[in-house]
């Protein structure tokens, strides 16, 4: 009977540090477990114990994970997510997606369009809380702890060691806006953008030469950079100022084509072909949250896709 109660504990104390990672607080997580926060300690530093390492760092206003720590929330969350799933299938009962889905998306993901994926998503799941970074910074799937990334990305630059799932193209369209292009002249071949005044968004990972798959193939555009940033809103908001030409995302200046306040430059030629990729630590241990939000995000890209295509093919006189 000991050890029945030991493997209970330890699944307890499993619980309690996941949670505390996940609020970043021990007085939070003692409250979401209906029990003090002395408690909550005791629990963490027995399992500290048991592994004979630092799993937290505290201070008094502050919770951080050691590098152990990152790694052995990683397993212990799939663990505990994967029980959960076990027992309700044994139960006969279906598995409810719930808890905390931590991602990172994006800065451009910053819109109305992501916004209202979100909103309906929480409609049909509302036991599941987003903690979403939207900076735009390189993160460490792993090590901080998040469920899933989504990247508009090339194959090539995706990491070899996570699951990575297709979800839909969203190429980046050359644009600018009309008065630039009056000023500087309207290019009729890839060609004349040779020397071109590019705002470089960054998180392209591309310089000045940038590679295109024209009508003749593939041609490489040796733009003169006037302007670089990692933040694609920024990019966004000087293209619209006309400071000159930029690489952005399909859905960032949909309504900008939309209202004549961007145009493309060169359609179906200047454009990079970038797909969206869910990307997630484990394929073994792929929680009900995180499948759930992945099959849902995918179905309304999809979505928006095939509302944007007839736009799109009418912009590059391409049939539909």
């Amino acid at each position: 009977m000991s050890c029945k109660f030991t493997i209970m504990d330890t699944l307890l104390s499993l619980r309690l540090f996941c949670t505390v990672v996940e609020l970043k607080s021990f007085t939070a997580a003692a409250e979401r477990h209906d029990m003090s926060p002395t408690m909550a300690s005791k629990h963490v530093r027995a399992l500290e114990s048991r592994l004979g390492t630092r799993l937290l760092n505290r201070t008094s206003r502050h919770v951080s994970m050691t590098e152990t720590g990152a790694l052995y929330f990683s397993q212990a969350k799939q663990t505990l997510e994967a029980l959960d799933e076990v027992e309700a299938a044994v139960s006969n009962t279906s598995v409810v997606p719930k808890g905390t889905l931590r991602m990172s998306v994006p800065l451009w993901f910053d819109s109305p369009r992501f916004s209202s994926i979100l909103a309906e998503f929480s409609s049909l799941y509302p036991e599941i809380r987003f903690d979403i970074d939207l900076s735009g910074r390189l993160v460490n799937l792993v090590e901080e702890g998040f469920d899933l990334l989504i990247r508009a990305t090339v194959p090539e630059l995706l990491d070899p060691g996570l699951i990575t799932r297709p979800l839909a193209d969203m190429p980046f369209h050359l644009v600018a806006s009309p008065a630039y292009l009056d000023s500087v002249g309207r290019p009729e071949a890839l060609a004349d953008l040779n020397g071109a005044k590019l705002l470089l968004c960054k998180t392209m990972h591309v310089g000045a030469a940038v590679p295109f798959e024209g009508p003749l193939g593939r041609e490489t555009v040796k733009f003169q950079v006037g302007f670089e940033s990692g933040n694609e809103s920024l990019v966004r908001l000087v293209t619209l100022e006309g400071m000159g030409m930029a690489l952005l995302p399909d859905l960032m200046v949909e309504d900008d084509l939309d209202a004549g306040s961007l145009a493309l430059v060169l359609p179906g030629a200047a454009q990079i072909p970038v797909r969206i990729y869910a990307i997630y630590p484990s394929r073994k241990f792929l929680a009900a949250k995180v499948r759930a939000f992945i099959d849902f995000f995918n179905v309304k890209v999809q979505q928006i896709k095939a509302e944007r295509d007839p736009h799109v093919h009418a912009l590059t006189g391409q049939p539909a």
